[in-house]
């Protein structure tokens, strides 16, 4: 009777420490699983794009830097490509314009207006702006983006009126 005890004893450690190997290595499996799921992210480096070359060259800027999804445009005036202004005292020109520049980059990063998060614009007249503000729809046909609307004292030529400046994301 003690042998069966014995090896009844011997058996169940047996089971109980293949059990607990057995937990173990399933632990040790799901452990590994999760790591392989982790996405190791390397740093983009930033695509630089310039619209007009001389004129951001002359100013010290690039129009567009994107990096991984994330694009950023700078602010985009009614200008030449010599840029001088254009439309002088016509906001609504003005201002179709800038779309008209800002579209040119977007395409050039495969993306449209619907890719847009965030638009800011800048101008020396409000009540103006305001007045002629319904042709954005035309260009936010889905919805428009978050932003700011300021008035400043001047922007970078006394002849700009309007300057917009965009936050893009574009969808892989």
């Amino acid at each position: 009777m003690k042998i069966k005890t014995n090896r009844l004893t011997l058996l169940a450690a047996l089971f109980t420490l293949a059990f607990g190997i057995q937990s173990c290595e399933q632990k040790e499996k799901k452990e590994t699983k999760e790591v392989e799921k982790e996405v190791i992210v390397e740093s983009d480096k930033p695509e630089y794009f310039l619209l007009r070359p001389e004129v951001e060259k002359a100013y010290g800027y690039s129009h567009a830097v994107k990096i991984g999804n994330s694009i950023k445009i700078s602010g985009a005036v009614s200008m030449d490509d010599d840029g001088n202004p254009t439309a002088v005292g016509d906001i609504e020109q003005q201002m179709k314009n800038c779309y008209a520049d800002l579209e040119k980059i977007l395409k050039h990063f495969g993306c449209t207006f619907d890719d847009v998060i965030k638009e800011d614009i800048f101008t020396t007249d409000m009540a103006q702006m305001l007045e002629k503000s319904a042709y954005r729809a035309e260009i936010y046909k889905n919805g428009f983006p978050t932003g700011s609307w300021l008035e400043v004292k001047g922007l970078a030529l006394p002849e700009f009126m309007v300057e917009i400046e965009l936050e893009v994301h574009k969808s892989e």
